[in-house]
């Protein structure tokens, strides 16, 4: 070591002892079997559980009994069912999209661009529809808009605009926070120049502050785009019959019709809607990363410019509050007036939903999720750590860009998918897990694998090189470097991708719904089959549960914000 040479060298009688030679940790840092060893693991699991359910679904898109035929993908796409069903999919996810965008732009500047007292809070109440699991949003919008809720009037139960709603209910926030992180940080100096210079505020939007947003905004737009397509639980729940999307059509042609060719068919087309909507995001996040070298703004006092952001955002946050308000009143009305007997319920067996209690279906969500949470932290710890590296070679960053979209597919491919792709695949020896509990918590630990790597990896690749490389000269290897450097700055970044990951797990419902066994129903089964039983009682209970759920769901993630890294997010 450098330092060593300078010290006097300690001897025994006329011997110099040997001065202590350098570790060589440039070539310990670089050598294959460490990388190999770090990407294996997560690489092996996503070619298990993800690459061969999907080429297995594939697969029986293109074959038959008599062989290799295009005759099933050919007789879905043509088919009117079909053609109607993408038509509802894109018409919904392009209205959910157009208006999540409309209101979460207004949104991102009063919740990040001005200072106000409450802002924090009203922050954390808009991120609570983002993380409540699908079924829950559908079952809160089924009570305000259901004849007899605060709003069944309107007659808008189990229409299209009800399913837009929900949508954009679900993905506010999405808008709100990517577009607020980027608006937040933006350098207000050329704005004031512009403005100086006598420009309007519309004119200084129009040129300045837009063009700056825009590779967000594209991100946002179609990330809420793939969400919207790939919606489930929402429209599942509010549909009626009358509305569904490809993801509907897949569970309904193998859980009802046991039409598994045509729900590969199916499966084929939403895999290309969602590869489009999930390469535009890359794209535009890659643009985003890129577009500014940003530092954190402090925000201004509001103006009289700023009335009607503060309007429309205001009017937006309430509806965000008044399903969920309506979904807990709807769980305590009783026959008798208010109470709480529905709650009551919950602890005895129902035969509706297979003989066994609520709060045991809860006990088993709540199992599942751990145990999905703990395999999908893992998981994203190895991958994360992997694509933090800055390869020097060309070469080495053109890998690190390939695998970084590898780890994102699961992102790109609906819960349904994956759920009935594992059906296919995981039938036979040496893999025959469909009896299998564990079937569960790998499928929501797939589901929740993207959301954790893109919350440690900001982080991580935001850690200065140079104390690795200090760690390094001093003798460091690569084990200890990751232990003493990387974990300690990237600690409160894991607690809220472990509270993600939990709260995903928790709330899953559309690989689940194919998965989960008779005997051992998850909360989002379990509301989803009350909900779609006739009866009072039954509806009383389905809310009781879903205020639950929805309860659980929103303190994991207060938890996992307290500890959390207080800007960026997931997406």
């Amino acid at each position: 070591m450098t330092g060593s040479r300078s010290r006097p060298v300690p001897t025994t009688g006329h011997q110099p002892l040997p001065e202590p030679k350098p570790r060589r940790r440039a070539k310990a840092a670089g050598r294959p079997w460490s990388w190999l060893a770090v990407g294996g693991a997560p690489v092996v699991f996503l070619a298990v559980f993800f690459a061969w359910p999907v080429a297995a679904l594939i697969r029986r898109g293109f074959h038959d009994a008599a062989g290799w035929t295009i005759g099933p993908l050919l007789e879905v796409l043509t088919s009117a069912r079909t053609g109607r069903v993408v038509r509802q999919t894109l018409g919904l996810a392009l209205a959910g999209t157009l208006l999540a965008l409309a209101l979460g732009l207004p949104g991102a500047h009063v919740l990040y661009r001005l200072r106000w007292p409450g802002r924090r809070l009203v922050r954390a109440v808009v991120a609570i529809p983002f993380v409540l699991p699908s079924v829950v949003v559908g079952v809160a919008f089924r009570a305000l808009l259901a004849p007899g809720g605060p709003l069944g009037p309107l007659g808008l139960d189990q229409s299209g605009i009800a399913i837009v709603a929900a949508l954009v209910f679900f993905n506010y926030a999405v808008v709100v926070r990517t577009v607020g992180s980027l608006w937040a940080g933006l350098d207000p100096r050329p704005a004031q120049a512009a403005l100086s210079l006598g420009a309007s505020r519309a004119k200084v939007w129009r040129t300045v502050t837009w063009p700056a947003l825009v590779p967000a905004v594209a991100s946002a737009g179609a990330l809420v785009f793939l969400f919207c397509a790939s919606a489930f639980g929402v429209v599942l729940v509010l549909g009626g019959g009358r509305w569904g999307t490809v993801e509907t059509e897949i569970w309904y042609q193998t859980a009802q019709l046991l039409d598994l060719p045509a729900a590969a068919g199916l499966s084929i087309v939403q895999l290309v809607i969602v590869s489009l909507c999930l390469a535009i995001t890359t794209a535009a996040r890659r643009r985003r990363e890129r577009a500014l070298s940003l530092q954190l703004t402090p925000p201004r006092a509001p103006g009289r410019s700023d009335c009607p952001a503060v309007a429309v955002t205001a009017a937006t946050v309430a509806g965000l509050v008044l399903p969920l308000v309506t979904l807990v009143a709807r769980s305590l009305e009783t026959a008798d007036g208010w109470g709480l007997e529905h709650y009551a319920g919950l602890a005895q067996a129902n035969r509706a939903i297979g003989g066994v209690s609520v709060w045991r279906a809860g006990a088993n969500s709540l199992t599942t999720a751990a145990v999905a949470a703990g395999l999908a932290l893992l998981l994203g710890t190895l991958i994360a750590h992997l694509l933090s590296r800055r390869p020097a070679s060309a070469a080495g960053r053109r890998a690190s860009s390939l695998l970084d979209a590898a780890f994102m597919l699961p992102l790109g491919v609906s819960a349904v998918t994956v759920g009935f792709g594992f059906l296919i695949a995981l039938n036979r020896p040496p893999l025959d897990l469909r009896s299998s509990w564990a079937l569960v918590p790998i499928a929501q630990a797939l589901v929740a694998l993207p959301l954790v790597v893109r919350t440690l990896l900001p982080t991580w690749r935001a850690i200065d090189p140079r104390l690795r490389q200090a760690a390094a000269s001093l003798g460091a290897g690569p084990a200890r470097i990751w232990a003493t450097v990387d974990l300690p700055l990237g600690l409160r970044a894991a607690g809220l991708a472990a509270g993600f990951a939990f709260a995903t797990s928790l709330g899953e419902f559309g690989a689940t719904s194919f998965l989960a066994r008779p005997d051992r129903p998850t909360l989002p089964v379990v509301v989803y089959r009350l909900v779609s039983r006739p009866g009072a009682d039954n509806f009383g209970l389905a809310m009781a549960a879903a205020t639950v759920l929805a309860t659980l769901t929103a303190a994991v993630m207060a938890a996992a914000e307290t500890i959390g890294p207080k800007q960026g997010a997931p997406w």
